[in-house]
Protein backbone atom coordinates (compact mmCIF):
# COMPACT_ATOMS: atom_id res chain seq x y z
CA UNK A 1 0.00 0.00 0.00
CA UNK A 2 1.43 3.26 -0.74
CA UNK A 3 1.75 5.86 1.71
CA UNK A 4 -0.80 8.17 0.21
CA UNK A 5 -3.11 5.37 0.04
CA UNK A 6 -2.21 4.50 4.56
CA UNK A 7 -2.67 8.15 4.83
CA UNK A 8 -6.05 8.11 3.68
CA UNK A 9 -7.08 4.57 5.54
CA UNK A 10 -6.14 5.88 8.77
CA UNK A 11 -8.15 9.47 8.31
CA UNK A 12 -11.01 6.70 7.28
CA UNK A 13 -11.78 8.34 3.96
CA UNK A 14 -10.73 5.52 2.00
CA UNK A 15 -11.23 2.01 3.52
CA UNK A 16 -9.51 -1.66 2.23
CA UNK A 17 -12.31 -4.54 2.19
CA UNK A 18 -10.29 -7.72 2.13
CA UNK A 19 -12.05 -10.37 -0.46
CA UNK A 20 -13.76 -13.34 1.32
CA UNK A 21 -12.18 -16.56 -1.13
CA UNK A 22 -16.25 -17.25 -1.05
CA UNK A 23 -17.10 -14.05 -2.32
CA UNK A 24 -15.00 -15.18 -5.40
CA UNK A 25 -16.81 -18.78 -6.08
CA UNK A 26 -19.35 -18.77 -9.38
CA UNK A 27 -22.66 -19.01 -8.93
CA UNK A 28 -24.08 -22.13 -8.42
CA UNK A 29 -26.32 -22.12 -11.51
CA UNK A 30 -23.24 -22.06 -13.31
CA UNK A 31 -21.14 -24.55 -11.79
CA UNK A 32 -24.63 -27.09 -11.99
CA UNK A 33 -24.57 -29.83 -14.05
CA UNK A 34 -26.32 -29.91 -17.08
CA UNK A 35 -30.06 -31.65 -16.52
CA UNK A 36 -30.71 -34.64 -18.62
CA UNK A 37 -33.12 -34.20 -21.02
CA UNK A 38 -36.03 -37.52 -20.86
CA UNK A 39 -38.40 -37.39 -23.36
CA UNK A 40 -41.62 -39.74 -22.30
CA UNK A 41 -43.36 -39.89 -25.55
CA UNK A 42 -43.50 -38.04 -28.58
CA UNK A 43 -45.24 -38.24 -31.72
CA UNK A 44 -42.33 -36.85 -33.81
CA UNK A 45 -39.75 -37.76 -36.03
CA UNK A 46 -36.32 -37.73 -34.46
CA UNK A 47 -35.08 -34.50 -36.13
CA UNK A 48 -38.11 -32.77 -35.04
CA UNK A 49 -37.37 -34.43 -31.48
CA UNK A 50 -34.10 -32.91 -31.45
CA UNK A 51 -34.82 -29.29 -32.24
CA UNK A 52 -37.88 -29.52 -30.03
CA UNK A 53 -35.20 -29.99 -27.04
CA UNK A 54 -32.88 -27.56 -28.11
CA UNK A 55 -35.49 -25.29 -28.52
CA UNK A 56 -37.10 -25.77 -25.04
CA UNK A 57 -33.47 -25.82 -23.92
CA UNK A 58 -32.71 -21.83 -25.18
CA UNK A 59 -36.21 -21.69 -23.38
CA UNK A 60 -35.40 -22.34 -20.52
CA UNK A 61 -32.08 -20.25 -20.76
CA UNK A 62 -33.88 -16.85 -21.60
CA UNK A 63 -36.64 -17.38 -19.48
CA UNK A 64 -37.80 -17.74 -15.71
CA UNK A 65 -41.20 -18.46 -15.91
CA UNK A 66 -43.07 -21.60 -16.82
CA UNK A 67 -45.83 -19.52 -18.93
CA UNK A 68 -42.87 -16.98 -21.14
CA UNK A 69 -40.75 -20.64 -21.28
CA UNK A 70 -44.12 -22.14 -23.48
CA UNK A 71 -44.97 -19.05 -25.44
CA UNK A 72 -41.09 -18.90 -26.61
CA UNK A 73 -41.23 -22.54 -27.77
CA UNK A 74 -44.74 -22.04 -29.49
CA UNK A 75 -43.23 -19.04 -30.95
CA UNK A 76 -39.99 -20.66 -32.39
CA UNK A 77 -42.27 -23.57 -33.51
CA UNK A 78 -44.33 -21.14 -35.66
CA UNK A 79 -41.62 -19.78 -37.12
CA UNK A 80 -40.32 -22.70 -38.48
CA UNK A 81 -43.20 -25.02 -39.43
CA UNK A 82 -46.34 -22.66 -39.13
CA UNK A 83 -48.79 -22.05 -36.95
CA UNK A 84 -51.31 -24.88 -35.99
CA UNK A 85 -54.69 -24.21 -37.43
CA UNK A 86 -56.56 -25.94 -34.20
CA UNK A 87 -54.98 -23.51 -31.65
CA UNK A 88 -55.51 -20.41 -33.63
Amino acid sequence: MSTEAAKRSTTGSLTVKQRKTDELKPSPALTAEPKKVIIKSADMKDDMQKEAVNIAISAFEKNNVEKDVAEYIKKEFDKKHGPDIESS
